[in-house]
């Protein structure tokens, strides 16, 4: 062993070799090499540097040094102390003697088996090594540079102990299946190489639901007493909202389909980013947090930021703590970021599905839609397809867009967005993109500006970026007033039904897309009273392989000639069960003598109180013609039908005609003596 001696005096200076970083005048560090040899074959060196203005000297007593005086410094008792460190070794720590450079790299290294990546179905075996980690199965691999790691965490899992990675690119890495006696090898490996002090943490398994919330680097945590009771990485978080004053809604990702589970197959089933509720049967799609009280942040002064000058703090302003959270939330899993700038924006349209108002900002590769109280971020490749249908009114146009996945709003899924526009609103609008823009990425599709009624500005704007098609009813339907849709309703849920070349749609609630392919046959049918029933009839739509049905309801007694029509001209097998109905109807209510007969008792027995001329009683009040219209009189059919007649109130005399002639009010019996 040998070790640089101390220089004997400030002139032998100016001999440091330029390698040590800074110029011989300017040198202030002092150097000791310490070297370890086997005979004459050096085995390891090792320098140690100390800046001259930290240097602690020891004097020695007795010696003759320069000017009568003699010391140590401490790193000559630091190089001394590692010296004798090394000499008095044990075998053990020692260890073996290297042979190859692939000996020293398999020594340079540990490795764990049955180790899960971000929790997928198949295990593998994770390796530490000094350049960085690395996790391999027998059909893919996956590894993590070490500078990309910023911070380590051990805790209990699912499969064993986990080690949780922050990484600057790669966000949370998950390594489940680890054992209680790999932490102190884990935690040498992660401080050694890496740098990364790897931290124990405890779970609060209190079972308790109030607590504090942390908002880190990556992920959201929820601790109880100072220890985590769960974190969600900001990737799982696809939207939030505030649902009330003090309560904010957190809605999780989910797969496209039931099929979808989230994983990659080339990494042995781990979860993707975004995607990691998806391989279980129950998945957690929306969380909501109680946050009462204000909270309080700094301020900004206005004025100084509006003048130009540098902003000042102006202490503190209170806020509510639940807004306070939603908005850190926001910004932290860059909900509502979007790449790029805004093509367009439309202000204030109305929304039938979902209902409300909401602004419409148009992306290069999304929209959002920006309401009060809810936001939404559309991809492009969520809208299927666009339909423009005009509403019967006269007055308004509908854009349909068909979405997959749906929006979600709690609960509620939305497979379709409708929005309503008045037809002779029109706007004046420029696009924010370059001509060379229009040209190479739009192919000419879009325009640099539009004057023109909004709703085929936005059916424009939307076939240009999108690429898609936008759908309009069929030219082989047309209802008896001229219209391309149909009113009708599903359940209590009035609408229209519209006929488009491929496939009904009902608008607006519940959004319904049946497609012509997927119908298995059309039933025409009558119910209800003998009013209603002359005017309107219902549709049941049979799914074939026995996927359900659908009915659609009070679809006005004219509109089935032409929807004939368009049956016979898709080819879709119906049936009209209508016939059949009135028929028997006009045999019970004019040729069954026993009917007749039980009807004439009923009105005999409620008029014998007002004939009966021996006893009369004072607080009975008999039945007056009004009472009877109600029950036999067609035109009375208003008071008891909750404005059925004004909605068809363009219904032809000849159906009420029918109904008269089938409908016949009772005579009443002439009293005998007894």
């Amino acid at each position: 062993m040998g070790a640089a001696g101390v220089g004997k005096g400030a002139k032998r200076r100016k001999s440091y070799p330029l390698s040590w970083g800074a110029a011989p005048e300017k040198m202030k560090m002092k150097k000791r090499v310490l070297c370890v040899y086997e005979g004459q074959r050096r085995l390891w060196k090792d320098d140690m540097m100390l800046d001259a203005d930290n240097e602690v000297r020891i004097p020695l007593g007795g010696g003759n040094g320069v000017d009568g005086r003699a010391w140590i410094t401490d790193l000559d008792v630091l190089t001394l102390r590692r010296a004798e460190g090394v000499l008095n070794a044990s075998e053990e720590e020692k260890g073996p003697w290297v042979r190859d450079e692939g000996e020293l790299e398999r020594l340079m290294q540990e490795s764990f088996d049955d180790i899960y990546l971000d929790l997928s179905k198949q295990s593998g075996k994770c390796r530490l090594a000094e350049s960085g980690i690395g996790w391999k199965t027998s059909s893919a691999t996956w590894t993590l540079d070490k500078t990309d790691i910023i911070s380590a965490q051990w805790s209990r899992a699912a499969k064993g102990y986990e080690v949780k990675l922050i990484a600057r690119t790669a966000g949370v890495v998950q390594l489940d299946g680890f054992r209680q006696e790999d932490f102190d090898t884990v935690q040498k490996c992660l401080k050694v190489w890496y740098g990364v002090e790897m931290v124990n943490r405890e779970h609060a398994l209190q079972g308790w639901n109030w607590g504090k919330s942390e908002m880190g680097r990556t992920e959201f945590a929820f601790s109880v007493r100072n220890k985590p009771a769960f974190e969600i990485p900001y990737t799982e978080i696809s939207n939030t909202n505030l649902a009330g004053k003090n309560e904010v809604a957190v809605e999780f990702s989910l797969p496209a389909d039931g099929e979808e589970t989230g994983t990659n197959g080339h990494l042995g089933g781990a979860r993707s980013k975004g995607r990691k509720t998806g391989g279980a049967t129950d998945q957690l799609t929306e969380m909501r947090f109680y946050i009462p009280g204000t909270d309080t942040r700094k301020g900004k002064k206005k004025d100084a930021e509006e003048d130009g000058e540098e902003a000042e703090d102006d202490g503190e302003e209170e806020k509510n703590a639940a807004t306070v959270f939603y908005e850190t939330l926001m910004d932290k899993a860059e909900i509502g970021e979007v790449a790029g700038d805004t093509y367009a924006t439309f202000l204030d349209i109305l929304h039938l599905t979902p209902r409300g108002r909401f602004d419409i900002d148009l992306y290069e590769k999304s929209f959002r839609l920006r309401g009060k109280t809810y936001d939404y971020k559309v991809p492009y490749e969520n809208a299927k397809r666009f339909f423009l249908l005009p509403k019967p009114d006269d007055m308004h146009q509908l854009l349909c867009i068909g979405l997959d996945p749906p929006l979600r709003q709690g609960q509620t899924r939305y497979p379709f967005i409708v929005m309503q526009f008045k037809r002779e609103e029109e706007v004046n609008i420029e696009l924010n993109m370059t001509d060379e823009d229009l040209k190479s990425k739009y192919n000419g599709k879009l325009q640099s500006r539009y004057e023109a009624p909004i709703f085929q500005v936005i059916a424009k704007i939307f076939h240009g970026l999108t690429n898609k098609k936008i759908f309009q009813p069929s030219s082989l339907f047309i209802s008896h007033h001229g219209q391309s849709g149909v009113k009708c309703s599903i359940k209590a849920n009035e609408g229209h039904l519209y006929c488009l070349d491929r496939a009904f749609l009902f608008v607006p609630k519940p959004a319904t897309y049946i497609s012509y392919e997927h119908v298995s046959s059309v039933a025409m049918s009558r119910v209800g009273g003998a009013i209603s029933a002359s005017r309107t009839f219902d549709i049941t739509v049979t799914l074939k392989n026995g996927a359900g049905e659908h009915q659609l309801l009070n679809i006005n007694r004219e509109e089935q000639s032409p929807l004939e029509t368009l049956f016979k001209a898709k080819n879709i097998p119906f049936r009209n069960e209508m016939d059949g109905d009135g028929g028997m109807m006009a045999a019970v209510m004019n040729d069954d003598p026993d009917l007749a007969s039980s009807d004439e008792e009923v009105v005999e027995a409620r008029g014998s109180a007002d004939e009966d001329d021996e006893s009369v009683d004072e607080d009975f009040q008999a039945d007056d013609e009004s009472d009877v219209a109600e029950e036999f009189d067609s035109d009375a059919a208003s008071s008891g039908g909750g404005g059925s007649d004004a909605e068809m109130e363009d219904a032809g005399a000849g159906s009420e005609g029918d109904t008269a002639a089938k409908v016949e009010r009772p005579k009443k019996k002439a009293k005998t003596g007894k």
